[in-house]
């Protein structure tokens, strides 16, 4: 589909910037000195995000004279749930909006119909729609929109990343007769100097996001922070969580492979979501165990982490229940867990090999806890948790007595809940 207002890839492989034209233009024949361009080199240097880079560089435009009514753009991206970010402005709004695509977008028939399909698919390197006039086809229902809100002209342009990714943005004006030939070669001048600031922004957001989902916040944070080091880290307490899934082995055995991550993922769902909802950190998944801890800043700090600690643990308890429910009616096999709670002192940071490392937690308490969780198919429980992390929990635990732990010197006291019966003799699953 093409048109005069639509130029293919195949006729002119990068958009011509100027013509004979618009060479009298001094914004486009020398953009650096554009106070848009000024502007992005100075002042949005200091911006820390797209979302201000962006409004900066729109309320320069304006007040520049370009008569920009609405930008857009659109960028894909790294995330286990998001398959692009959408940046929309206005000039009548006070802050940028920022709409998260899911995976699955490219799919939809909002995509399908939309002009940056044709971007993405390289079928054309540039869209304008003049919408006030009689002419103009409307070919995508986003025109529609355009119109209702009073826009009268239209360009839709691609912003490659170096990664060789086609993102897109998007300029609409209110101005009757729409842009001027010298506004659109100003915009396409200044567009490569803005593609390189927004990409700074996103490839870090994008690192953030991925240190986030493999390492988790904390520690993404420490690395992007410059902690990268083997060996090095910090000494800190923490109310230490692990829990592992039950019969696993005989339970996955004969089941597909895909089958069995679908498993694993809607089983750590229970477990990771109300460890994060309530500031927890899920640092790592061992097979179909998990390790996750609450920060203690002080002493102070102890009570408070032990008693978030145990509310997360019941709530991965509910919500395992709920997920049972679910597959007790499906016909399948129900999950069983034990979740051991204990707090101590850790070393958090980088260990590993030279040149393959993981940030984590390692510890006295660290080892501790893990031989605890062993005791919970030992007593039928699905929660145990020391003398030390019981403490303060008050009467939200009660002792189940002493037990020797695998290379642990001293038999420990062991609390459970309350409420909790034991499953050893065929208790409800």
């Amino acid at each position: 589909m093409t048109d005069a207002n639509t130029r293919v890839y195949a006729q002119s492989p990068m958009p011509q910037l100027l013509t004979d034209e618009l060479q009298a233009s001094p914004t486009a024949s020398a953009p650096c000195a554009d106070p848009a361009a000024q502007w992005l080199l100075i002042d949005g240097r200091e911006q820390r995000s797209s979302e201000g880079l962006i409004e900066g560089f729109c309320r320069r435009l304006v007040d520049s004279g370009f008569p920009l009514f609405r930008f857009f753009l659109s960028v894909r991206t790294l995330h286990p749930q998001v398959a692009a970010q959408g940046f929309h402005w206005w000039r009548n709004r006070d802050q940028v909006q920022l709409v998260a695509r899911e995976h699955g977008i490219y799919q939809e028939q909002v995509y399908l119909d939309s002009p940056i399909r044709l971007l993405h698919e390289r079928r054309v390197n540039e869209i304008r729609r003049r919408i006030e006039d009689p002419a103009t086809p409307f070919d995508f229902p986003i025109l529609n929109d355009l119109k209702a809100e009073g826009v009268t002209d239209y360009l839709l342009l691609p912003v490659p990343f170096t990664s060789g990714t086609i993102n897109t943005t998007a300029v609409a004006t209110d101005r009757p007769g729409g842009f001027t030939a010298p506004e659109i070669a100003r915009f396409k001048g200044l567009l490569p100097l803005f593609t390189v600031a927004v990409e700074v922004r996103e490839v870090k957001r994008i690192a953030s996001t991925l240190l986030d989902t493999y390492l988790g916040h904390d520690a993404g944070q420490r690395v992007l922070q410059g902690q990268i080091r083997r060996g090095a880290g910090v000494t800190m307490a923490a109310a230490i969580f692990y829990c592992d899934l039950r019969g696993f082995t005989a339970l996955s055995e004969g089941m597909a492979p895909d089958r069995v991550i679908e498993l694993l993922n809607d089983y750590f769902g229970c477990m990771a979501a109300p460890v994060q909802a309530l500031g927890g950190e899920v640092l790592k998944f061992i097979g179909d165990a998990m390790l996750a801890i609450f920060p203690i800043v002080d002493d102070l700090d102890r009570d408070r982490a032990c008693r978030t600690a145990l509310k997360a643990a019941r709530r991965a308890l509910a919500a395992l229940d709920e997920l049972n429910l679910n597959r007790r009616e499906a016909g399948e096999a129900t999950l069983e867990v034990g979740v051991a709670l204990h707090t101590g002192t850790v070393m958090y940071g980088n260990i590993g090999a030279p040149d393959r490392l993981d940030f984590t937690v390692i510890g006295h308490a660290v080892n501790l806890t893990t031989r605890l969780e062993r005791l919970c198919r030992q007593l039928g429980r699905r929660v145990v948790a020391s003398e030390r992390f019981a403490s303060p929990c008050g009467i939200e635990m009660t002792p189940l007595g002493r037990f020797e732990l695998p290379g642990v010197h001293e038999p420990q006291a062991v609390f459970g809940l309350p409420d909790e019966t034991s499953r050893l003799d065929g208790g409800p699953a």
